[in-house]
């Protein structure tokens, strides 16, 4: 079990801190809002995706590998999701343009890791790569768990950074809305390997 930490730190980092669903929309959110209403969006993502983890692994993904068509419509309702929020994001104005849409919230950004694509993908993944056939599947499940969670929050916060020092960049309008509708094309560019996948 030892052997596999280092690796498995190396592939939490890597999934974790690469463009994806989570780190675009968490970008985008501290650049909108600010860092310190990032927060709860980036709890909230480690938390979901940590107990995501520890239920996949230990079990829940069989019905979705057992049924094509289950995984089909998670795939598909994940991509309309998105889609909707990528919408969201390019609509995003201003402060001064009326009411914002608020930042997501540590129940909404966790609930969201179970229709993301790329965290189905990573849970799919890590779960047989660094577990062991015969072992004990609730110890070498919480250890994911407890890596991906060590390691995703600092991998957020170089995305909420990256947003936060560009929002500063970004005071008029004009500027905010193209770094929106940038971040809405980038969000939904994320899918498309997923989303022609299969």
């Amino acid at each position: 079990m030892e052997e596999t930490l280092l690796p498995l730190f190396g592939f939490a980092i890597a999934t974790s801190v690469t463009p994806g669903p989570n780190v675009l929309m968490v970008a985008a959110s501290a650049a909108n809002h600010g860092l310190r209403a990032t927060w709860p969006h980036m709890i909230g993502i480690t938390l979901g995706f940590s107990l995501m983890l520890l239920l996949v692994g230990l079990g829940l993904a069989g019905p979705f590998a057992a049924s094509p068509a289950l995984h089909e419509v998670l795939r598909w309702v994940g991509t309309a999701w998105l889609i909707w929020l990528a919408i969201g994001i390019a609509r995003a104005g201003g402060p001064e343009e009326g009411r914002r849409r608020p930042p997501m919230g540590v129940v909404a950004a966790g609930l969201f890791q179970w229709v993301n694509p790329k965290a189905w993908m990573i849970a799919v993944a890590a779960v047989p790569a660094f577990t062991t056939p015969g072992g004990d599947l609730l110890a070498e499940v919480s250890r994911i768990a407890v890596v991906f969670a060590i390691v995703c929050l600092p991998c957020l916060l170089v995305w909420a950074g990256l947003g936060a020092a560009i929002r500063r960049l970004l005071r008029r309008p004009g500027a905010l809305r193209a770094f929106n509708i940038t971040m809405a094309v980038l969000l939904v560019a994320s899918l498309l390997p997923m989303v022609f996948s299969g």
